[in-house]
């Protein structure tokens, strides 16, 4: 069993998660499709299984270390119990979004559509992260001067030595950490698009979202994607309108409506143009497979 009281911060505001620590020794917590509100490292120390995150499927074995952005969806399959420990916070949490100083190893870690979502924790770096974690669980039960920021401190060598895994294992995940100029305004339109592709549907939008010209992020998106900011741009919608068909049973014009589209009609031919299948027609065919 696991335990996710122990070794909690939460808001006393609301109640909401701020930071935890919980080790689990089964898979009933992630058998279920997660979507949760803050960034998740799960780190796999006995087990094997399947992971689904979003549309893509990889295979895991011990010794790995999951990294989840918030609301990216989860989910695992085991034949067996695995055994692990987990690390919760939420963005405010390190102020990731404000930071610069932050933001490497959340765009090598996180952010990453199509690299796993994975890095496997060799022999050598185990005894490490223990140690952090040991540390973390020792800090937060026993509150103290600073407890926040020496808890930051824990979180922030655990995460940049993760990321140096990561960089090392898939060598493409380091080009989001390079210093450049390019690279920023990649960063900027990959932010601008998840916060507001609901509303902001062409590449005019985000142009002057950012200060730069449509020139330039077509030059970027075709570059860091090989496509037409307009296809980066209507794939991400797409992919939450699928996410929506497939997980829910809002009607197709709610879900058209929540997407920036006042007309279903004109968002069902958009669907359409893109998936090669109604709206309707993608929920029939995906709807046996949804929990």
């Amino acid at each position: 069993m696991y335990n996710q009281i122990n070794f909690s911060m939460v808001n006393q505001t609301n109640g909401s998660l701020i930071f935890n620590l919980y080790k689990f020794e089964e898979n009933c917590f992630f058998g279920q499709i997660q979507r949760n509100n803050y960034f998740s490292l799960i780190w796999v120390k006995e087990g094997s299984g399947k992971v689904k995150t979003g549309f893509s499927e990889f295979d895991f074995r011990a010794n790995t270390l999951f990294a989840f952005a918030p609301f990216q969806p989860f989910i695992f399959s085991t034949e067996n119990d695995i055994k692990g420990i987990v690390i919760n916070f939420h963005p405010e949490f390190m102020f990731i979004h404000q930071h610069e100083k932050e933001k490497a190893f959340k765009e090598v870690l996180y952010n990453n559509t199509n690299q796993p979502p994975f890095v496997s924790i060799d022999i050598n770096s185990v005894a490490a992260f223990d140690m952090l974690c040991e540390k973390i669980e020792t800090e937060i039960q026993n509150p103290s001067l600073a407890q926040h920021d020496l808890l930051v401190a824990y979180l922030r060598i655990f995460l940049i030595n993760a990321s140096r895994l990561k960089m090392e294992q898939q060598p493409s995940a380091a080009v989001a950490g390079k210093e450049s100029k390019e690279h920023h305004i990649l960063q900027k339109l990959k932010d601008a698009i998840e916060e507001n592709f609901r509303a902001k549907h062409s590449p005019g939008d985000y142009a002057a979202m950012l200060y730069v010209t449509t020139k330039t992020l077509a030059k970027v998106s075709k570059l860091h994607y090989n496509k037409t900011l307009s296809n980066v741009i209507n794939e991400r919608i797409i992919i939450e309108a699928k996410r929506e068909l497939y997980l829910t049973n809002k009607a197709v014009k709610e879900i058209a409506y929540e997407l920036g589209y006042e007309d279903e009609y004109y968002f069902s031919r958009f669907f359409k143009v893109n998936t090669n299948v109604s709206p309707q027609k993608y929920r029939e065919t995906v709807a046996y497979a949804r929990a």
